[in-house]
């Protein structure tokens, strides 16, 4: 699918779930695809949100699509000798654990600036990343004191996972954003981004699709 063609069905998904138009921003995953892909496929249509999810990948890209309108977000798993490749970022998915914001914060002191972020929460496979519910609250609370900004929660639907058990991941993870308070929930790709919308998801991460 082209860009458009999923923006247009994500506006339609948005009509179909009672949310208003422009309710949920695509993030464009970017990571293995090649400069001249990037902006044939996604930059040339204006859109301008790019996920990466490697950090020296993200360095590099970042220093060829110079444009000042292009939003970098890393969805990857982070690495304490690679946070310092994450200066363009605004958005982190994927903080799991206190020290990986302490680092962030630390680096954001020589860089001018921070990146906002979103906590994992755990999707309950064993080998996955992510915040155990019961420690979201303690962990987001320790989080805010590095000073860096909690925007909302992230989550991966388990692979094996059907469609209802996925919706109520979903669900299960808007609750718990909005129970903190947080606006921000990046859930859904390729392949389960539909349910997201149905669940509330103000940012989806399509990678697959866009580059085939």
């Amino acid at each position: 699918m082209s860009v458009p063609e999923v923006l247009a069905h994500l506006r339609a998904l948005e009509a179909e779930a009672g949310r208003s138009p422009g309710s949920v921003r695509l993030v464009a995953v970017t990571k293995g695809q090649p400069i001249e892909a990037i902006r044939e496929r996604v930059l040339a249509y204006g859109e301008h949100v790019l996920g990466e999810g490697r950090a020296q990948e993200l360095r590099d890209k970042a220093a060829q699509l110079t444009d000042p309108h292009t939003e970098w977000h890393f969805i990857g798993t982070l690495q304490r000798n690679k946070i310092k490749y994450l200066k363009p970022v605004t958005l982190v998915h994927g903080i799991e654990e206190v020290w990986q914001a302490e680092a962030i914060a630390q680096a954001a002191q020589g860089w001018g600036r921070a990146p906002d972020l979103l906590l994992q929460l755990h999707n309950g496979e064993e080998q996955k990343h992510g915040v155990r519910p019961e420690q979201l609250p303690d962990v987001y609370h320790q989080v805010m004191q590095t000073g860096l900004k909690v925007r909302g929660l992230m989550v991966m639907a388990p692979d094996d996972a059907d469609e209802g058990a996925t919706l109520r991941l979903f669900e299960d993870t808007a609750r718990r954003a909005h129970d903190l308070g947080l606006p921000e929930l990046s859930m859904g790709m390729s392949g389960d981004y539909p349910l997201a919308v149905r669940a509330g998801a103000t940012l989806v991460r399509v990678g697959r699709k866009l580059f085939l």
